[in-house]
């Protein structure tokens, strides 16, 4: 109760007048002193996005909602209705306007995901089943399927004999996820499948990687990624950016396992949530940015 009326105080009262005095003591708005002293990337971004959208006018509450096309007259418009000087602040039209792209981005980003998770897998697509043989032949290039359906499919750590019927929870997007990992990073998804084949420690391959799926698809719709993706992209992240962010995960979900050490699979929901708990812990640090490649360098 203390929290929540502390929260609408600040919010409502001590916050305007806040910034009143701030603004009287520096000569700058808030959006001016955010861009001007904080490191870009989440640091400014984020304080960006919280300020607009608390923000009384419309025109900057506005501007959390705009359109990558849209971003440049927005600012223009944030400009006109600060009174910001561009030529006493020559780097607050740039610096804004990143963020701005950023933010829109990200919305952008989660329609794409979205999306493509909404894509059933269909058996009687011609590209769905090419992407499908595609992620055995990057696994398993020594031996051929002896058929489309088949017990083999379960050596890559599928549940049957049709991989089609693991896909109905995150769609095409659990195996685009699947094939970019063994694609992009081939001898560490081979190293990774002949570890999840352990005789004590191991798991299914295939279906911890769709779980994975959906649990860098979660914390994108909830936003968790935000800083992670503010500070690797200084712009528009893409699609491929949520796959390197999906690559993560894989790695670092197995070296995880086989630390924890667990008795046997039957207990994966605990330490797949205990892994998730962890992950959302390195994402609340606002300099964070967590990608295969930065393991990977020396």
């Amino acid at each position: 109760m203390f929290v929540y009326l502390w929260g609408y105080l600040y919010s409502n009262f001590f916050r305007f007048w806040l910034k009143w005095i701030l603004r009287q003591l520096t000569g700058k708005c808030e959006l001016q002193r955010i861009c001007g002293g904080s490191k870009e990337g989440s640091q400014r971004t984020l304080k960006i996005e919280y300020s607009l959208g608390l923000s009384k006018s419309k025109v900057l509450r506005h501007a959390i909602h705009v359109g990558e096309a849209e971003v440049e007259k927005c600012v223009i418009g944030i400009m006109k209705e600060k009174k910001i000087n561009i030529q006493k602040d020559t780097g607050f039209k740039t610096s804004l306007q990143v963020c701005l792209l950023q933010i829109s981005g990200y919305k952008k980003l989660y329609l794409e995901v979205e999306n493509l998770r909404k894509v059933p897998y269909d058996s009687d697509n011609e590209e769905h089943e090419k992407q499908l043989i595609q992620l055995w032949n990057l696994l398993i290039p020594h031996e051929n399927l002896k058929a489309r359906i088949t017990k083999q499919w379960c050596d890559i750590g599928f549940q049957g004999d049709d991989p089609k019927t693991d896909f109905r929870g995150m769609g095409m997007l659990g195996l685009v996820n699947l094939v970019y990992f063994s694609k992009h990073y081939t001898s560490e998804a081979r190293q990774i499948l002949s570890r999840s084949n352990h005789p004590k420690l191991g798991y299914s391959y295939a279906i911890v990687g769709i779980n994975l799926t959906e649990m860098a698809y979660s914390l994108l719709k909830s936003g968790a990624l935000k800083s992670h993706l503010y500070n690797l992209v200084p712009g528009l992240p893409q699609m491929e950016h949520f796959h390197q962010f999906y690559c993560y995960l894989v790695y670092e979900f197995d070296k995880f396992w086989f630390e924890e050490e667990p008795e046997s699979i039957m207990h994966f929901n605990h330490y797949r949530e205990k892994f998730h708990e962890k992950v959302k812990g390195l994402l609340l640090d606002y300099n964070q940015v967590l990608t295969l490649e930065n393991i990977k360098k020396p």
